[in-house]
């Protein structure tokens, strides 16, 4: 058994080096290449996030002004809309102003030429009730016999 020991202790004496390294080694990867690593993935990470972080605010603020296009757009047809059914009431309101002065004018024409054709009628009642006399003389001459006051 002693020289069972004597093997482990050589071994353990051997390894102490080794293992020495290892320690070296296991501290420089964690000096060298762990802490820059580390380091370099929390700046990567938080600059992902905060881009992330941008990209959200920018969607956000291009939806708000999405919604405030849309609504100014919304109140500009309305405008239009407004503004043309005033047109249209003015031009309704013009047509139907034209077209009052239309029926009054004609409606003048028309009282004109009735009292033309009053007047026109009253002297060929005139003229008629004047020629009737005569033509009564003329057709008691025509049919009597002259010593009763005909022509014959």
């Amino acid at each position: 058994m002693q020289d069972i020991l004597q093997a482990i202790e050589k071994y353990l004496i051997g390894a102490i080096p080794t293992a020495a390294l290892f320690i070296v080694l296991v501290f420089a990867y964690q000096i060298l290449i762990q802490g820059p690593l580390t380091a370099t993935l929390a700046k990567r990470r938080a600059l992902t996030e905060g881009a992330m972080e941008d990209a959200r605010k920018a969607i956000a603020e291009a939806e708000s002004k999405t919604a405030e296009y849309a609504e100014r757009l919304r109140l500009a047809r309305a405008d239009v809309y407004k503004l043309r059914e005033q047109r249209v009431k003015q031009w309704s309101a013009e047509r139907d102003t034209a077209l009052d002065a239309a029926r009054k004018a004609a409606g003048e024409k028309v009282r004109q030429a009735k009292a033309e054709f009053d007047t026109e009628a009253a002297s060929a009642r005139t003229v008629i009730q004047s020629a009737t006399a005569d033509l009564a003389g003329l057709a008691v001459r025509a049919v009597l016999p002259a010593t009763a006051g005909g022509s014959r």
